[in-house]
C-alpha cells in the first residue's frame, strides 16, 4: 500500500470549505488524504486530550505519522522541562498511547537537526533512543551530509536495518554538509517514509533576516519531477510492504495540490476517508 498526505493539517487552506474552524480542520482534511504527520509533537508533547481529539475526528483506518519532540532530537529551542532524558521518553510515549488504542499510529518520526554529524557518541545516541521507544515503529531523518558520506552510507543503512530504524527518505535541495542526498534504500521490509522538502536551494539555509520558514519550503513540484518519483516509489514498494508519502514543501502553499498530482499519478483511489464538506460559493 501507499499512504500520501502532508505535514500539518492547519495550513492547506486549499482544502478546506470557506470558514472552516481551526478546530474542525483535521476533520476536513482526512476526506483528502488517509495520512499527516503532526508537527506540533515536536514543539511540545501533547497532552492527552488533543490526540484524543484528533483520534476522534479521523476516520477508522486514518494514520498518524508523529514528530518526536525536539528535546528528543537535540534541537533545545528553549527550556526543556524535563529533570532528564528518560523521564522526557517517557511523557512522550505516554502521550502516544490514544494513537495506539486505536491502532491509528503509523510510526515516531525522529528527525535530526543539520549538526547532527555522524560520529561515535551520536550513533550510541541513537540506539538509546531506539531502546527508549520500545516497540514503537521509528524512522530516521538525517539532515547532516556526512551519514551518506561515500565511505560511510552503507554503514549508516547497515546499522539503520540492525537496530530498527525505518529509513525516512528525502528529496530536499543539495545545499552542502546540512542537506542530505535521496538515497533510495529501504531499511524496513514492513514500512518506508518519503518526505518531500522541495528543491529550494537559495531558500534551504537559514537565512539573516525574515522568517526561514517562509522561504524554506518554496518549491512547487512539476510533473516531471513528480513522474521520476513514481518510478522511485513503485521501486520501493518492491522491498517495502508500506510506502508513505509525505509533502512538506508548503512555504507558497503547494504541498496539498503536489500531493493530490502525485495520488492522481499514482492511479491511487482511497477508501475510508472522511465525507467531505461542500462549500458551493469557494
Amino acid at each position: 500500500m501507499i499512504y500520501i498526505g502532508v505535514t500539518g493539517w492547519g495550513d492547506h487552506d486549499s482544502l478546506y470549505a470557506t470558514g472552516t474552524s481551526s478546530g474542525d480542520k483535521l476533520k476536513e482534511y482526512a476526506g483528502h488524504f488517509p495520512i499527516v504527520e503532526v508537527d506540533a509533537s515536536f514543539y511540545a508533547i501533547q497532552p492527552k486530550r488533543n490526540v484524543e481529539k484528533w483520534v476522534k475526528d479521523t476516520p477508522e483506518s486514518f494514520q498518524f505519522i508523529v514528530k518526536a519532540y525536539q528535546g528528543m532530537t537535540g534541537h533545545q529551542r528553549g527550556e526543556i522541562p524535563f529533570e532528564s532524558k528518560k523521564d522526557m521518553f517517557e511523557a512522550f510515549r505516554l502521550s502516544l498511547q490514544p494513537y495506539q488504542q486505536a491502532n491509528k499510529l503509523a510510526m515516531v518520526l525522529f528527525q535530526f537537526p543539520p549538526w547532527y554529524d555522524c560520529k561515535r557518541e551520536n550513533v550510541t545516541y541513537l540506539r538509546w533512543c531506539k531502546e527508549q521507544m520500545g516497540d514503537v515503529p521509528v524512522a530516521l531523518e538525517f539532515r547532516h551530509q556526512s551519514w551518506f558520506s561515500p565511505q560511510l552510507k552503507e554503514q549508516t543503512l547497515q546499522f539503520m536495518e540492525n537496530e530498527g530504524w525505518i529509513h525516512s527518505i528525502c528529496d530536499e535541495p543539495q545545499a552542502g554538509s546540512g542537506s542530505i542526498p535521496t538515497v533510495l534504500q529501504p531499511t524496513n521490509q514492513k514500512k518506508t517514509l518519503v518526505r518531500f522538502h522541495g528543491r529550494n536551494v537559495h531558500g534551504w539555509t537559514k537565512p539573516k533576516e525574515g522568517n526561514w520558514r517562509d522561504v524554506r519550503y518554496l518549491y512547487k513540484y512539476n510533473k516531471e519531477e513528480l513522474r521520476e518519483w513514481v518510478n522511485h516509489v513503485n521501486n520501493l514498494h518492491q522491498s517495502s510492504e508500506i510506502i508513505y508519502v509525505l509533502f512538506n514543501n508548503n512555504s507558497g502553499g503547494d504541498a496539498a495540490g503536489n500531493a493530490r498530482q502525485f495520488i492522481e499519478m499514482l492511479g491511487i483511489e482511497y477508501q475510508g476517508l472522511a465525507p467531505r464538506q461542500l462549500d458551493f460559493f469557494s
